[in-house]
């Protein structure tokens, strides 16, 4: 059974752990963009949000702002793309790959997490954010097939 203390040296679970805080911050960046949107454009979606505004204005505010959406859905791609990361990446981290390897993955999925955002963002026309979205999901699956390769029992 490996130690708290062992874990802290292992030089790629440190990687993992510093590409995960900052993806981690990006996708939390992302739910105050969306609240930063709705709050400025003043495009609610529950009644207790938009209460103070009045009852007369109330069809004003529950609307649908383009801005809003296309912040809320990169962050729905954000939840859809990190999460299997997070957890396959960890257990990739804790099999003992090589550190340079280890290191290529976990840059090129959060440098193609934060391409992806500033491409749904601007928007940049297609194929920016699909390429970006496969490049993030490929390195994912690269993880995966390692892993099952080199180390899971099936």
């Amino acid at each position: 059974m490996v130690g708290i203390t062992q874990l802290m040296e292992d030089k790629v679970f440190m990687a993992f752990a510093s590409y995960t805080t900052i993806i981690l911050s990006k996708m939390m960046f992302m739910s105050t963009a969306t609240a930063f949107y709705r709050l400025t454009r003043k495009v609610f979606v529950n009644p207790e949000d938009y209460a103070s505004f009045g009852k007369e204005n109330a069809k004003n505010y529950s609307r649908v702002d383009e801005r809003v959406e296309r912040v809320r859905r990169a962050h729905l791609n954000d939840l859809e793309n990190i999460v299997p990361f997070l957890g396959i990446g960890l257990l990739y981290a804790l099999s003992g790959p090589d550190l340079s390897t280890a290191i290529l993955h976990f840059r090129l999925f959060v440098g193609a997490r934060i391409y992806h955002t500033i491409a749904y963002l601007l928007p940049l026309p297609q194929p920016n954010r699909a390429l970006a979205f496969f490049v993030g999901y490929g390195v994912t699956i690269s993880m995966a097939y390692r892993l099952l390769k080199s180390r899971l029992y099936l």
